[in-house]
């Protein structure tokens, strides 16, 4: 079966249920949080867990550490005593520490959030859709933790990309690969001396591989490549406005970041995740 360039064929295993600990010194705060754990899909978390303070977090993290460990903390930045990004630092330095998502209502922090390794940081009101998608990046951090580690050398297949063309196959190493772009029923696969037409899907390449940064709706671009962010202003009536675009270390084009995509592309070159 064939599936279109924006199909994403699922996995047929479940994705592993998580161990969740809300952290929260709000009652209410948590009691939402763990409510909307519930409404998220079937079989996402198997447990969860509430702590109010970072003290109590972390006797109950370092208790369960052997028997159960959790897989994830949902962790509140401003609380009593320790903070919550004083606990991730703490968290850190564990042998095996639980993915940390920050929810908070102060968005000033996210860049120090991601210095941390967050998985995500979310902002209260915390949406049901957002939830779901950081249990998820939990859920495939899980996954690729527990496959057996293959010691892959730079050059093996699957660091590279094997474009076709006109009956002529060629390889291209993802270390070369500046940015993937969308381009009606095909991708444009763009180094720093030429451009690949590639059959695929955008959000398979962003799902295979975590190096390059979704930038906009039809767009990843290489993280390393990034060299600087851009805002600019059209007088075209259909574009009247601000638009904000990237520039990559060697290419002379700019590439359109949406407004949505825009906290994580200032992380990135904050030098971030």
């Amino acid at each position: 079966m064939t599936l279109p360039p924006s199909s994403v064929l699922l996995p047929s295993h479940s994705p592993p249920s998580l161990r969740v600990l809300v952290v929260d010194d709000e009652p209410l705060a948590r009691a939402r949080l763990v409510t909307l754990l519930g409404d998220c899909r079937s079989g996402s978390t198997s447990a969860v867990l509430q702590a109010s303070r970072s003290v109590e977090a972390m006797e109950m993290i370092v208790h369960e550490s052997v028997q159960s460990p959790f897989d994830l903390v949902l962790l509140d930045i401003h609380m009593p005593g320790m903070s919550g990004l004083n606990l991730a630092q703490h968290l850190s330095r564990l042998p095996s520490p639980p993915a940390v998502v920050f929810v908070t209502a102060h968005a000033e922090h996210a860049l120090q959030a991601f210095e941390l390794d967050a998985v995500d940081y979310l902002t209260k009101p915390v949406r049901l859709e957002r939830l779901q998608a950081a249990l998820q990046k939990v859920q495939r951090l899980k996954t690729n933790q527990q496959a057996p580690q293959l010691d892959l050398a730079p050059d093996t297949p699957l660091h590279s990309l094997l474009i076709q063309d006109r009956g002529r196959t060629e390889r291209v190493p993802l270390a070369e690969v500046l940015y993937f772009k969308a381009e009606l029923k095909y991708l444009t696969v763009r180094t720093a001396h030429k451009s690949h037409i590639l059959d695929g899907a955008l959000n398979d390449l962003e799902e295979q591989y975590p190096q390059f940064l979704r930038i906009h709706r039809n767009a990843l671009v290489a993280r390393h490549a990034l060299r600087a962010l851009d805002r600019q202003y059209s007088r075209e009536p259909a574009e009247e406005g601000e638009t904000w675009v990237v520039r990559l270390n060697g290419l002379n084009e700019v590439l359109a970041v949406s407004r949505r995509q825009l906290a994580a592309v200032r992380v990135v070159l904050a030098g971030g995740v």
